[in-house]
This record gives structure tokens, sequence and C-alpha cells, in this order.
């Protein structure tokens, strides 16, 4: 597995030889070109990182690392320790610091670590930053403090509360409502950060919580994609335990997806069409989410009288488009939810406020919500890639044969057809294509993802 340095971080598997994995000496590595980039840009002035993990059995030995290369470089670190992606976006502007760095693969398995890296407001670098902290790696150029310069390590251990009450008093949040309602909710923290923040925050808004899964230990029970094919046991949890609706989150709490009161899928791409619907209900205004989300958010926008737009996959670029189009919300149809109003972040906190407050609000069922919206069905699907495949020529191709069709080519290639549309793109985060269907069965969306795969290996000679 070669070390993958993209917009979305640098991340690797732990173990192996440097520059092919994320061992100890690529974690300093990074560490010390991303300090030393914010230095340069604080032009001698003192510099400050606050840093946090989720619980992945590696996120220790990593945080050590990274947290004392810092100090090396004459920097103060704010730690976090146990932590969520969103809940160190909002602790660097409380802090004032000048960048964060989160400590998390995300939904990849547990082999998987990575250096998220966030700017003085608690957010993703762009392209053009990262690009420049990698040259710094590439080149080693760092200058490390001498003795009596070394930062200083403080611990801080309220921020994930902190959070928690900044969700709280969002003016479109209502405890007051969501506790009169009397809900019980399941929920699967795939024993990571989620297991501590989601039940404490559900029982701030007076929610009666069933955990599963909530202990931090790192060993995730299943795969930590909360895709419909690993969730069977909060399924059925919910179901046997008669819970209102269940919450799923992945190890850094920065993905959400909901199970309805049936013991089904409310659908991740769904998680951000329900909150986006209570948003635009209060709040009228604008969206964006990537091009692999649903175009069901796009109905929902149009049907509260604003307009939507898509951007290229990554957080950084949704983010863009979102503070351009002035957007009151947006997020990715992986179930991220990001809600200017606290944070330009995917915030599975946020998202569970907003959608409770719905839910109470409507007094319906999870299940009667989900019927409210238009219906359409993903595939996601993707071919492993090796190192001799010349995937942008793949994708030309792909492009040349629909150019009949309306085709993007903004991230990958995506073909919008009257009644489906396919998303093919090279990941950032695993050597893969990702091919992405949407239609109005499932049964049709697999068909085309399928027709999709067979004509990729076709041209590639697979």
């Amino acid at each position: 597995m070669t070390l993958i340095k993209s917009i979305s971080g640098i991340r690797g598997t732990i173990g192996g030889k440097p520059s092919e994995n994320l061992t100890p000496i690529d974690a300093v590595k990074f560490a010390a070109a991303y300090g030393s980039w914010l230095k340069n840009s604080r032009k001698g002035k003192k510099t400050t990182v606050v840093v946090g993990r989720d619980a992945r059995i590696s996120g220790h030995m990593i945080q050590q690392l990274v947290m004392n290369t810092l100090t090396g470089l004459g920097i103060d670190v704010i730690d976090l320790d146990l932590s969520t992606t969103p809940t160190v976006e909002v602790a660097v502007p409380m802090e004032k610091a000048d960048g964060g760095i989160i400590l998390t693969a995300s939904h990849n398995p547990k082999q998987w670590n990575a250096l998220k890296l966030l700017n003085e407001k608690g957010e993703f670098l762009s392209g053009d930053e990262g690009a420049e902290i990698l040259e710094i790696a590439e080149n080693a150029d760092f200058s490390f403090a001498e003795v009596d310069d070394l930062g200083k390590v403080k611990r801080v251990e309220h921020y994930i509360d902190t959070h928690i009450e900044e969700v709280v008093m969002l003016p479109l949040v209502d405890a007051k409502k969501i506790a009169e309602a009397g809900f019980t909710v399941a929920v699967d923290g795939v024993n990571s950060t989620g297991g501590i923040a989601i039940p404490k925050l559900l029982k701030r808004l007076g929610v009666k919580v069933i955990e599963l899964y909530c202990e931090p230990t790192g060993e995730f029970p299943h795969n930590p994609e909360p895709l419909k094919e690993h969730l069977s046991d909060i399924c059925n949890v919910v179901k046997k335990q008669q819970a209102d609706l269940g919450v799923v989150v992945d190890p850094d709490v920065d993905r959400l997806a909901f199970i309805t009161e049936e013991g089904e899928m409310f659908g991740e791409e769904y998680t951000l069409v329900a909150c986006a619907d209570y948003v635009l209900s209060k709040t009228p205004g604008n969206t964006v989410s990537n091009l692999s989300s649903s175009r069901a958010l796009k109905d929902i926008t149009i049907k509260h009288g604003g307009s939507y737009e898509a951007s290229a996959v990554g957080e950084v670029n949704v983010v863009e488009l979102m503070k351009k189009n002035d957007a009151v919300i947006g997020g990715e149809g992986n179930g991220g939810i990001i809600y200017p109003e606290l944070h330009y972040g995917r915030d599975s906190l946020v998202g569970v406020a907003l959608f409770l407050t719905f839910l109470a609000e409507k007094k319906m069922k999870v299940s009667e919500l989900r019927k409210t919206y238009p219906s359409y069905f993903m595939s996601k699907n993707k071919i492993e890639l090796t190192p001799q495949l010349d995937v942008d020529k793949i994708l030309q191709q792909v492009e040349q044969k629909y150019s009949g069709e309306q085709v993007s080519t903004v991230d990958g290639v995506k073909i919008d057809f009257p009644e489906h549309w396919v998303h093919l793109r090279k990941s950032n985060t695993e050597p893969i294509i990702r091919i992405y269907t949407e239609a109005k069965s499932q049964e049709r969306a697999d068909e085309v993802a399928q027709k999709m795969i067979g004509e990729i290996k076709e041209i590639a000679n697979l």
C-alpha cells in the first residue's frame, strides 16, 4: 500500500516501510512539514496547534509522535486527546489557534490512520496549501527549535462538552421540543469517539439512549463505513428494543446515518436531505453538495425556493462552493452535514440535533418522514486499481463515448441522463475508481453500475 497524499490528508496503513505506509518516520515528517508551513506563515510569532484523535488503536502512538514533533519545532500544542473531527474544528477558532491536526482515517478499517490538517478557521486546507506542505516534507525543509524555545503541551478535556453546548444553543435546535417528544434512540459508535460524543449529546437533549459499540477501544466491531451491509446489529437492536430511531456514525464522527423505527436504513444520502428540508423551512436559501450526492437535495432546495449547485468531491471543495453561493446548509451525500451557523465542517452532532428537532416538530415516525422525499436509489461500487492502469485515459474514453449526454468533468466524469446519473472518479483516499450511480429504483441503479463496470473493464482490458 502506498502512502496516500491528498487534500483529504496524509493517509496510510500502520507498519511496513517508510514512504510506503504511515510509519512513525512518516508521521514525524508530515507533522514537521505542517508545523514548518504554519511557522513560516506566522513569521516568527508564537504558533499554537490543536491536536485530537479518534479511538483507533494506533492513535495514541501517532498522536505522541505528532505532538512531540510540533513541540520540537517550538509550537505549543493543545491536546484534546480522544475527540471528534468536528470537535477539533470547533476548538481551533475557540482557542485562537493557528491550526489543527485530527488523527483519524475516518471510515477506513483499523489498520489505517491519517493526519487531517486544518487552518486557523478550523477548516481543511486548500489544495495549494496542501501542495506547499508536501513540498516541505519532500525536501525535509525543517528547522527545529533550540532547547529554550521548545513548545509546550496543554491537555484540555472539555471540548466535546463545549461542542455539545454550541450545538444545543443553535437557534434551530429546540432541546425542549426534543425532550418533550420522549425519544428513545439506539447509537452505534463503532467503538470510537462517537460512542462518547453522541450519547452525551442525546442525554443533554433529554433523549433515552441505548448504547451499542460505544466503548472507545478502537476495536471496530464491523467495517466502520456506515453502509447498510455493515449495520445489521444496530438495525436489529432498534427493532428489538422498539427504539424510535438508530444513529450511526463513523470513527471520527463526521458521517451520520439514521435507522428507521422499523430497523431499515433511512438512507445515508437522505441524512443531508432531511436536515436541509428542516433548515430551508426556517431559513430559505441555497444548498451545495458534491457531484456524487443524490438529486433529492436539489429537488428539496427548489421546493423551498433556493438554488442548488454541485462541487467536486472533497469537503474543502464543498465548503468553497458553499461560501461562494452563500449556502445555508450543505455537505456530502455520505451523511456529512455542513451547517455554517456553527462551522464549515461535516458535523454529525449538528446533524443529530437538527434531525431530532425536525422529527419532534413534525410528530412523525422516521419511516413516515422518509416517505415524504423523492425516492432515488444509489449504487456505490469500486474497481481496484493496478499501477499500470492509465485511469485518466479510461475516463477520457468514457467521456467521449457519452459526449451526446450532459457530461461534467469538474471531478472525474459525471454523466447525467434524464432518469439516472453515473459518476466515475479516482478516490482521494484509496487506490480505486469509484462508480456511483443513481436511479429511481435500486434494480436500475445496480444495472447501470454493472453496465458501466463492464464498459470500464473492456476499455482497460481487465
